[in-house]
């Protein structure tokens, strides 16, 4: 059978169709996210762009490439990027820049005790998140909301009931709640005259979300 004939401009809309292809597939790899979920002898359980994915060392996922593992840690690859993930961290962007905040998805893993906590950020500052959906709003202890600069005092007081009993408290208003590239504004807070190990992720924050729990994994989709 002989050869098809290719045409110049067939030629040229093949040409094209592959720089579509290469500039979707550079696209995906920037928005890629990746977190190490467990660690199962010489194999890592990666959860990438959401989906849990085991990959041996020199194996590849949607162009994550996971480079070694041991038992606390991973080092993957993506794109020339190289990056060390921590057991049960939160999820990281590998490639681009995530300074947008334009993300839509949140993945957490459980930690011990089965809660899950992340590192993000208000108002810019770097905090310890612990999700609590019997929280009314995002929470935090007088000491932590000082050392973020957050200007508290000129929100309304009143009184929380707590574990402990009631304490004081001021009702304030977050500028931004952040995790990984995913940003929300205008958020409601607490701040508790009392001490707190970590910055509670009340429902503030989480109703913004779709949530969906699954085993050790929970997702947060962002609602339109």
């Amino acid at each position: 059978m002989p050869a098809p004939h290719i045409t110049r401009r067939h030629a040229s809309a093949l040409v094209l169709a592959g720089l579509v292809m290469h500039a979707a597939n550079a696209a995906a790899q920037k928005n890629t996210s990746v977190a190490l979920s467990g660690v199962m002898g010489g194999k890592a359980l990666l959860v990438v762009n959401g989906a849990p994915k085991t990959l041996a060392v020199g194996e590849s996922h949607a162009g994550v490439r996971l480079i070694s593992v041991s038992a606390q840690d991973a080092w993957v690859e993506l794109d020339g990027k190289r990056l060390q993930l921590s057991l049960g961290g939160t999820h990281v962007n590998l490639g681009g820049n995530s300074s947008a905040g334009s993300g839509s998805r949140i993945v957490l893993t459980a930690g011990s005790g089965g809660h899950f906590v992340t590192r993000g950020s208000i108002n810019g500052k770097s905090v310890q998140f612990l999700v609590d959906t019997g929280a009314t709003s995002v929470a935090m202890s007088q000491a932590e909301a000082e050392r973020i600069g957050l200007k508290y005092k000129d929100g309304q007081m009143g009184i929380s009931q707590t574990a402990n009993g009631q304490v004081m408290m001021y009702r304030t208003k977050l500028g931004s709640v952040r995790i990984n590239d995913v940003e929300v504004f205008d958020v409601d807070a607490a701040v508790l005259i009392a001490p707190m190990d970590v910055v509670l992720l009340g429902n503030s924050f989480l109703t913004r979300f779709q949530m969906k729990r699954e085993n050790n994994l929970l997702t947060l989709d962002k609602k339109s």
